[in-house]
């Protein structure tokens, strides 16, 4: 019977989706909240707001097949990032330098593939705690599946390796500007404060992570055939190339070029606001180096990069029709009216079922709103005044909007980061959908017993706003940060 029954491909999921959110824009009451353009430009919801739109709106057949290339266009910044980055990755290979690092990769972590495992995801969960790193990981995707392809290991292993690095940090974030910082401005708490608790889970977490993604791979190890990758192509080739060549002098630079760029990219994102323009033209820079120093003719570098570009056009695809989820319910105007009408019931809970019910309402939402700042303009607004009324501090409205936001990260199909990355390990979405739910439940379980003690342990207090009984009718205006 199981043999009758075929995964549809991860296009049609998507498209699938997309024509779930269409009918539901003619099932969903049409609504919207009052916003305001805060002092950095960015709107943010008036709580208490929310009205029936008085003109419905009805998308027609039309509007929903003109919403797919309107949804490309839309995510042309991450379609042309993961391009840029593919082609120059294709030159850096043809240099020799991507195979000489993980031949010498393979050297120093070969016989302790669990040492890897737990550097990357810790390394990366840092990373994105801090800065907010999260497209900038794209680089490093093929040259972990090739590492872990020379270690008896999968795809998968590697994909799991980024995104629960990258998941993880937003999820327990210490102090990622686009997420929490954001988030606590809008609660009118300080900066920073809290921060206490969120280092101290930040291990934690990143064990369930670690755990999750290594009981996988040593099950690869001993027993290929249960992979869940098998029988899919290789990103790379499915050759087995057991003779890498050495990192000499000239690998090494061109690698020290890409150490630099990417110290450049984190720079401009901290002190510049860059995004994936400036990265993109970081990396086309070090591509450039990269043909220079690897001494490439310009008809052979001009061929590898196309190359790079080809192998990616599936993956933008994919990318852009994400997109198009939150596009066609943003038209049909009823992206608030899902916000509020979660939001509601989370007023007749107890204190600590409602803190894992922001939790739960965060996760869910990212589905529509995979921007982790834009979530916090939609949401916190709401969720402060909420939390107020029932009893939970501000803080912790705060931690359960980043756990829904950062865990979800990991799996939610329209978050374009995810999709890049899957795609360019050549991993299918449901595979990676059966890898990554049961780690889901599990940082759930751990979200959920953190909330509940939070509450139980009045955490936040200290930095609690003495507030009225009543819901604000205004939101907090936010400060350029």
């Amino acid at each position: 019977m199981t043999e009758k029954f075929k995964v549809p491909h991860t296009l049609v999921l998507l498209l699938a989706m997309m024509l779930l959110a269409y009918v539901a824009t003619w099932l969903v009451p049409q609504g919207f909240f009052e916003t305001v353009t805060l002092e950095n430009g960015r709107q943010a919801v008036v709580p208490n707001t929310y009205t029936t739109a008085e003109t419905q709106i009805r998308l027609t057949p039309m509007d929903f097949f003109v919403a797919i290339p309107r949804a490309l266009a839309a995510a042309q910044d991450v379609i042309f990032f993961v391009f840029i980055v593919g082609g120059v990755l294709a030159i850096a290979r043809a240099t020799g330098t991507v195979d000489a690092l993980i031949g010498n990769l393979l050297e120093r972590f070969g016989t302790r593939p669990y040492m890897l495992v737990f550097m990357v995801i810790f390394c990366f969960a840092l990373a994105s705690g801090a800065i907010g790193t999260a497209g900038e990981y794209i680089p490093f995707v093929l040259i972990l599946v090739g590492l872990c392809k020379a270690m008896r290991l999968d795809a998968m292993t590697a994909v799991g390796m980024v995104v629960v690095g990258y998941g993880i940090g937003y999820g327990v974030s210490a102090f990622n500007p686009f997420t929490v910082m954001i988030a606590q401005q809008i609660a009118d708490l300080p900066l920073y404060s809290g921060i206490e608790l969120r280092i101290a889970l930040i291990l934690p977490f990143v064990l369930i992570g670690f755990h999750h993604v290594w009981r996988y791979a040593k099950m690869v190890q001993l027993d290929p055939g249960r992979s869940y990758t098998k029988g899919l192509p290789c990103p790379l080739d499915n050759s087995n190339n057991a003779d890498y060549p050495s990192l000499n002098s000239r690998h090494k630079l061109i690698l020290f070029g890409l150490v630099f760029a990417i110290g450049i990219a984190v720079w401009g994102i901290s002190q510049h606001g860059w995004y994936l323009y400036q990265l993109g033209a970081v990396f086309i820079i070090w591509g450039i180096f990269t043909v220079i120093v690897g001494q490439l003719s310009a008809n052979v570098a001009a061929n590898k990069f196309i190359e790079g570009v080809q192998d990616l056009a599936t993956t933008a695809i994919l990318i852009g029709i994400a997109r198009g989820i939150a596009l066609i319910m943003e038209d049909g105007q009823i992206l608030h009216s899902l916000v509020h009408g979660m939001s509601i019931p989370l007023s007749y809970l107890g204190a600590e079922a409602a803190a894992v019910g922001m939790f739960i309402m965060q996760t869910l939402l990212n589905l529509f709103i995979p921007s982790g700042s834009g979530q916090a303009y939609v949401t916190m607004p709401l969720m402060v005044p909420v939390g107020d009324i029932i009893g939970v501090n501000r803080q912790i409205a705060v931690l359960a909007y980043q756990f829904g936001d950062g865990f979800s990260n990991m799996i939610v199909p329209t978050n374009a980061v995810l999709m890049g990355i899957i795609g360019m390990a050549g991993v299918p979405y449901h595979l990676w959908f059966k890898f990554c739910f049961p780690l889901m439940l599990k940082l759930s379980l751990a979200a959920a017993i953190v909330l509940v003690g939070a509450v139980v342990f009045d955490f936040g207090s200290d930095v609690q706003p003495q507030v009225k009984a009543h819901v604000p009718s205004e939101v907090v205006v936010i400060e350029q940060s």
